[in-house]
């Protein structure tokens, strides 16, 4: 098989179930039915951000503008806290942009599957680029390396469509109906158990732990800061660490 069929650096063999086959339609609701289960955590962190931002001062349209517009769940949360300890829009825009730096980093790994995309194309999938279409995205591609151009861009599609739009009702159905959520019921719990689940099984290499516990580690040790500045602290520490114990270990196989 050509290198022009298995991007993977690794040049492993891709599984008998290449999905060469499939047509657009058959990817697209691949997509869509793989992440499925990330509703069960989807709706209810969408209806607490809902419920936070209006508690901040932000009405109905502005919750719902902030989801459409934005549609980055981390970062949305992060500015509405901010905001609501009074921070200075500069904290606020940096430490969003830096909870978002990962984004940098999805995009990056998908060039080698979506190199061929038109600017059309790109434009709605850096708009519907968030953790669960990336993860489930990058997955698929890795494990089915001869999908063609049209059949990644559906499986990408169905994945957006069931994880976006139902964060959008979501935080529209938080900031509507919140005030009659009772008390008792946590949905703050949506947010960790999420993260947990798409980024646990990612963790493969050393280059990702160290860079995990370094930025975990790092916005335990920081949490004391005001205005967010741990995290924003932590997040690129933490990067720079994984490029720096993968660069380590690219030059000792090489050796």
């Amino acid at each position: 098989m050509s290198a022009t069929h298995d991007p993977r650096p690794d040049g492993r063999r891709p599984l008998a179930d290449d999905g060469a086959t499939r047509t657009v339609r058959e990817s697209f609701w691949r997509g869509a039915v793989q992440s499925l289960p990330f509703l069960i955590v989807m709706i209810p962190f969408s209806a607490l951000f809902g419920v936070v931002a209006t508690e901040a001062g932000l009405d109905v349209a502005q919750v719902l503008g902030f989801s459409v517009l934005v549609l980055a769940g981390a970062s949305q949360f992060t500015a509405v806290q901010l905001l609501s300890d009074n921070a200075s829009v500069v904290i606020v825009i940096l430490s969003c942009l830096a909870v978002n730096l990962r984004m940098a980093m999805y995009s990056a790994s998908l060039v080698p599957w979506l190199r061929g995309a038109t600017g059309g194309q790109r434009a709605w999938l850096a708009y519907a680029l968030v953790d669960q279409s990336y993860a489930l995205s990058i997955q698929e591609y890795e494990s089915h390396p001869r999908l063609g151009m049209p059949q990644r861009l559906a499986f990408f599609l169905g994945v957006a469509v069931v994880v976006c739009i139902p964060w959008m009702i979501g935080s529209w159905l938080g900031a509507t109906l919140g005030r009659a959520i009772p008390d008792d019921i946590a949905l703050d719990f949506a947010m960790p158990i999420t993260f947990l689940a798409m980024i646990a099984p990612m963790l493969r290499t050393p280059a990702h732990l160290a860079a995990c516990f370094v930025a975990v580690a790092g916005s335990l040790l920081l949490a004391g800061l005001p205005s967010g500045l741990g995290l924003l602290i932590a997040a690129p520490v933490g990067m720079a660490v994984g490029a720096i114990v993968e660069t380590r270990t690219a030059r000792k196989a090489q050796a």
